[in-house]
């Protein structure tokens, strides 16, 4: 057995490039001096729907999405908390994220920020926007639907 000069409390293994001398390329080492496995590189994911910046892919229409879609319009948000209250709030729509939604009462200006786990429903007064604007679905998706 041989016996080595590393002392882990004095010297610090050195796992990333070495410093090239003048002529040489910079070569990533392991603590023994062989090249490393090469990493595996990631595999992009491919979706069936064109992406919207900010949104998910179009098959995927949550609460969230549909909310983002209509940011600006009056709403009327009914939740319930933890104590059994039904509240309701009135609004334009500000916001909208996974977890939240913001709405802003037009006449007093007070913001509200509802956690999306309290919320019950959602009544629009006027139409709502349900599909991503300029996005047309891929051929046959809506046919694998059954008509409402």
């Amino acid at each position: 057995m041989s016996q080595s000069n590393f002392n882990p409390y004095t010297t610090t293994p050195y796992y990333g490039y070495q410093q090239p001398f003048a002529g040489a390329s910079a070569q990533r080492t392991t603590p023994y001096g062989v090249p490393p496995a090469p990493m595996p590189m990631p595999v992009p994911q491919t979706t069936t729907a064109p992406q919207v910046t900010g949104m998910l892919p179009l098959e995927q229409s949550y609460i969230e999405n549909i909310l983002r879609l209509n940011k600006g319009k009056l709403v009327t948000i009914f939740a319930t908390f933890e104590d059994k209250q039904q509240k309701k709030f009135e609004g334009i729509i500000e916001a909208a994220g996974r977890d939240h939604v913001i709405i802003s009462d037009p006449q007093t200006g007070v913001r509200y920020l509802i956690p999306m786990v309290y919320l019950d429903y959602v009544v629009f007064s006027e139409p709502i926007e349900y599909e991503y604007p300029g996005i047309t679905p891929p051929p046959g998706m809506l046919s694998q639907y059954s008509p409402r």
